[in-house]
């Protein structure tokens, strides 16, 4: 089990100073990943809760923390496919080149209709859309000329350089229904869990994926199952990932045991720590850091 570790994205806590502090010391104490994640907007008025209300750009938070980190590497969970491919493609290879090939991408549909109104881009189709974006993703960090017409995004014979080194970087799937499992079975690298996954049932999701790889003849072996842990140190509860440091500890080993790779604790999508003040939210991070390390 590879064990990461989300940064100071999100609320009060989510200062430049503590995102390298945390990044730094995840560093030193052996953790395999940073993690972050995107939120574009908050619609006034919704009920999706505080963890979205204030967020920084992923990318370039990642950007930042690849300067003051040398070897942990750097992950993403999730940019939405409502973004514009090549764009995108871009930024990702550039983030992939100068953190020296640490970078993995994950990638999601988006559910927020709001962000995809702003972004002038249609609901309608999302898996399909999908699809497509990861084939533009790959063409535009493989082909020496990138051309592409499909029924979502058109480039024309293009020069997209230079390519990612030391390569394209890993790109993960969200998803939970069974037709978002297959796809990332298909096409993906591995699969990244939502905050809202039900972790009882992650062996499930495992054993779809699983026979998805076999029906397409792709390696098993290097399929990665990433689940973001909504981790709760000192929680008064059963779910996984809360209650005490020793509980956490085997609840990770009973996710390891379901066929999941990696887990990363994200302390801001537990609802109680994003409000806190920055001083006692930072102090609760450092503490589950230390305990949590691998």
């Amino acid at each position: 089990m590879r064990v990461g570790f989300a940064v100071p994205q999100s609320g009060p806590w989510a200062t430049p100073e503590n995102m390298r502090r945390v990044a730094t010391r995840a560093e030193e104490l052996g953790y395999h990943e940073l993690w972050t994640f995107q939120r574009l907007m908050y619609p006034v008025g919704h009920p999706m809760g505080p963890t979205y209300r204030s967020v920084h750009d992923p990318l370039i938070t990642l950007a930042h923390l690849a300067g003051v980190t040398s070897r942990i590497r750097l992950g993403v969970a999730v940019i939405n496919a409502y973004v514009q491919p090549v764009v995108l493609a871009k930024q990702l290879a550039t983030l992939q080149t100068v953190s020296d090939g640490r970078l993995t991408a994950g990638l999601g549909l988006g559910w927020l209709p709001e962000e995809f109104e702003a972004a002038g881009v249609g609901m309608e189709r999302r898996g399909a859309r999908a699809e497509e974006f990861v084939e533009v993703l790959r063409k535009a960090w493989t082909d020496d000329v990138v051309e592409h017409s499909g029924e979502f995004y058109r480039v024309p014979a293009s020069h997209i350089d230079p390519k990612p080194l030391p390569g394209p970087p890993p790109i993960l799937l969200g998803g939970t229904a069974e037709v978002a499992l297959r796809r990332a079975g298909r096409l993906a690298d591995g699969w990244v869990s939502s905050s809202r996954e039900d972790l009882a049932a992650i062996a499930g999701r495992v054993e779809l994926i699983k026979a998805t790889l076999a029906e397409e003849g792709r390696d098993a072996a290097a399929f990665r199952y990433v689940v973001r842990g909504v981790t709760r140190p000192g929680a008064d509860d059963d779910r996984p990932l809360s209650g005490s440091y020793e509980k956490i500890r085997r609840d990770v080993d009973d996710l390891a045991a379901a066929g999941v790779t990696d887990v990363f604790h994200d302390p801001s999508f537990d609802p109680d720590f994003v409000t806190l003040d920055a001083k006692e939210a930072m102090r609760r991070a450092e503490e589950a850091l230390e305990a949590l390390a691998p």
